[in-house]
């Protein structure tokens, strides 16, 4: 169950990477990016990340887009991404099936609608949505017609078509699945190969799938109370990997923090690669 031993403030972003079959992840408040046994450390918040090629990430940080060299550790400013605000950060993030990344941001200390979420795509960086508290559960359907997000306070997953030439935002965003009755907070989440949607639950320890029409259909628990993103990778991409955070706690769990994955009965899509 416990995938790495390695406690993080603030676990985020799992990426299986599908050409290097390795999941990278990173610790939002440490200011690293992970692989297992290994770790880079950086001057900024990072969050997200997409592939790029097989030795290239692209990376959101605090202060903006960058490409990431896995083999040289070096760095190549893509992209500022509200590099004049110092009180926000960057926070989930994906590749969508177009070749373009989105990736919100947010209050270093999770002011109110101080966030927005973006898309970078071939050279323009786009303000999709305004007014975000805490940007989570960016992903897409196979088909490539809908993104997912949500902004954690709201507990309400919204759903988004996309054009189905370019992958720009179509019309406007609707709420897909109210998480509110049950009180249950949407963090990351990822769809399987399925188009069902499997959502990290922050203080909840699981990660529940829900089908396309938003039923529920069933939680894997973790042994981590504040599960924060879900990633499908392995050699068949049905190992269910799952970030989570210490950040608040005081209790005596020594797996908090960690980085847990699980063999799940679905598959997962393989992630999308960014076209720079």
């Amino acid at each position: 169950m416990i995938y790495d031993a390695t406690p993080c403030t603030l676990g985020e972003g799992p990426l299986w990477h599908p050409e290097r079959q390795e999941l990278f992840w990173f610790d939002i408040i440490g200011k690293r990016l992970h692989r297992k046994g290994w770790q880079w450390q950086f001057d900024n918040f990072t969050s997200a990340a997409g592939w790029v090629d097989a030795r290239t990430l692209l990376i959101a940080d605090a202060k903006g887009l960058f490409r990431f060299d896995l083999e040289s550790g070096t760095r190549e400013a893509v992209a500022a991404l509200e590099a004049d605000r110092p009180a926000t950060r960057s926070n989930d993030g994906r590749a969508d099936p177009y070749g373009g990344f989105w990736v919100g941001t947010m209050g270093i200390k999770a002011d109110p609608g101080a966030g927005a979420i973006y898309r970078y795509y071939r050279g323009e960086l786009r303000q999709l949505f305004a007014g975000i508290t805490i940007p989570n559960a960016i992903c897409f359907s196979p088909d490539g017609t809908q993104a997912f997000f949500t902004d954690t306070p709201t507990r309400r997953i919204m759903r988004q078509p996309l054009s189905d030439r370019d992958g720009w935002p179509q019309g406007d965003a609707v709420p897909w699945l109210d998480l509110g009755a049950e009180g249950l907070n949407p963090d990351g989440a990822v769809i399987d190969a399925q188009g069902n949607f499997w959502n990290a639950q922050w203080d909840a320890g699981r990660v529940a799938c829900y089908a396309p029409d938003g039923t529920f259909l069933m939680a894997v628990d973790f042994p981590a109370i504040q599960t924060s993103c879900p990633a499908f990778g392995g050699a068949d991409l049905r190992t269910l990997f799952c970030t989570s955070a210490t950040e608040g706690l005081s209790d005596d769990n020594p797996d908090q923090g960690k980085t847990c994955a699980t063999q799940v009965d679905a598959t997962g899509q393989k992630e999308h690669q960014v076209i720079l």
